[in-house]
């Protein structure tokens, strides 16, 4: 070990200044704070969205569109994904639980079979929804397509 080696432990050095602690910190009298002004005071916190006094973008901005209160979200789900997962499981029956625990929907999602891709794979399916596409390639495979209310 010689001097040119020596280095400071890790974490000893690069803290943030200190700030409010006197004028030997360097950071004293304003405490970087600036003079006066709602910044300069305690308890100051700016309103989110605020352009200091200019008009906020989301007031500027016209309201449009209509979101409809009665929309059913259904998380899809393509016969391919199904032809894959029945090669794999080697089942012939797949439902809702079958896909939660391959990971392909959360506990409370609902499904819709979609027809992108082929089917091979003669399987029984329940499902929230289905696709006329999907329901067509499901039933020429051989097997059936079980609505779930």
């Amino acid at each position: 070990m010689k001097l040119h080696n020596l280095k400071p432990a890790a974490g000893s050095k690069g803290r943030e200044k200190r700030i409010g602690r006197g004028e030997g910190s360097g950071h004293g009298g304003t405490s970087t704070r600036g003079h006066k002004g709602a910044k300069a005071r305690s308890g100051y916190s700016r309103k989110i969205g605020f352009e200091g006094g200019q008009m906020p973008i989301q007031r500027r901005l016209p309201k449009f569109g209509f979101t409809n209160p009665n929309r059913v979200e259904y998380k899809a789900i393509n016969v391919s994904v199904i032809q894959a997962l029945a090669e794999k499981l080697g089942t012939e029956v797949i439902g809702l639980d079958t896909l939660r625990e391959a990971g392909f929907v959360s506990k409370n999602q609902l499904v819709k079979i979609l027809g992108k891709g082929e089917l091979t794979a003669k399987v029984q399916i329940s499902a929230n929804a289905f696709s006329k596409s999907a329901v067509s390639k499901i039933e020429a495979a051989g097997g059936t397509a079980t609505t779930i209310e």
